[in-house]
């Protein structure tokens, strides 16, 4: 990893990339949704302060536990002065995101749980499959796939032929 002088306190993409971990355009593209930001010289380069290491290594940290750019953004715009995160900041905001990721993670363990079924059966029928249709509201009084009319008479989508 290259080290950079102390004296340094703006890292261009290149160096932040180096020094960070991600991709020149994963950084361009936080940059576009308001993740990070930079200055611009003279000559049109981003420049990015030295502390935009820590942001990019939460952005990084959250997404690897599965959150969204979207929540991550809200999290860091909560922050006083658009500061960066610090540990205490951290703690609070994964305690924050702890219910979603167990609710997502029981949500995995039960497809995973199915899975085999539905390998096994190979129809994903309406009546059965949580993996076609996990959160079926149908399947009590129909089975198998099928043609559903909609209101106003237009149909949707279904496998013809597959019952279950």
């Amino acid at each position: 990893m290259p080290q950079i002088p102390e004296k340094i306190h703006e890292l261009t993409v290149g160096q932040l990339a180096a020094r960070s971990g991600a991709a020149v355009s994963a950084l361009h593209f936080y940059e576009s949704k308001g993740l990070i930001s930079s200055r611009r010289t003279p000559g049109n380069q981003r420049r990015y302060t030295r502390d935009t290491l820590r942001r990019v290594a939460f952005i990084r940290a959250a997404q690897r536990v599965g959150i969204p750019l979207a929540t991550i953004r809200g999290a860091l715009a909560e922050l006083p002065e658009e500061r960066t995160p610090t540990r205490d900041d951290w703690a609070r905001l994964s305690e924050a995101w702890r219910s979603e990721l167990d609710e997502r993670i029981q949500q995995l363990n039960r497809l995973r749980d199915h899975l085999t079924d539905c390998i096994g059966c190979g129809c994903l029928s309406l009546d059965t499959c949580v993996l076609s249709n996990p959160d079926d509201v149908s399947g009590d009084r129909l089975t198998g796939s099928r043609l559903m009319t909609e209101p106003g008479g237009t149909r949707r989508g279904g496998r013809p032929g597959c019952e279950g």
